[in-house]
């Protein structure tokens, strides 16, 4: 029964996209539980963004971990290092080698949300807009998060 298991875990890995062990280490690499939160990237013209939240709006432990995450996530990712999302997806992530060359060139700036956190990524070099859209691309179709691949306008301020 376990290899059926994992064959089938396999198979539905390939035809949805997802690699397995995506959310496992996610999990661990995160510090919070993919089945309590909500995972979205956004992609902009000048950037994008990453958003988590807790499902739960009473899920202050997960709303916690999300904030202390994503302000490191904006620390290391503004230093070139994308260990993180190297060991989530088990590869180097498009657009990422790209991001980590024009670190001088791209401002990751975390705010907090209601139920968790958002890294908004901008950049004025069109080279570093590209590359964060092909990394936030490749995020939306690994978490299979269901986000616009398109690109909008950003939020107003």
């Amino acid at each position: 029964m376990k290899k059926s298991a994992v064959l089938a875990g396999l198979f539905a890995a390939m035809v949805f996209g997802q690699q397995p062990g995506v959310n496992s280490r996610g999990d661990h690499a995160m510090g919070f539980s993919h089945e309590k939160t909500i995972h979205h990237f956004r992609l902009f013209t000048d950037g994008g963004a990453i958003e988590v939240e807790a499902n739960d709006a009473q899920d202050t432990e997960s709303r916690d971990q999300i904030r202390m995450h994503l302000k490191h996530i904006a620390r290391m990712f503004s230093e070139g290092n994308f260990e993180i999302p190297m060991f989530v997806h088990d590869q180097t992530p498009p657009g990422a080698a790209v991001m980590k060359r024009l670190a001088d060139r791209i401002r990751y700036e975390f705010a907090d949300t209601a139920r968790g956190g958002r890294v908004r990524i901008t950049s004025p070099s069109t080279e570093a807009v590209k590359a964060v859209h092909d990394f936030l691309r490749f995020q939306i179709k690994d978490h299979q998060t269901g986000d616009v691949l398109e690109i909008t306008k950003p939020p107003a301020q």
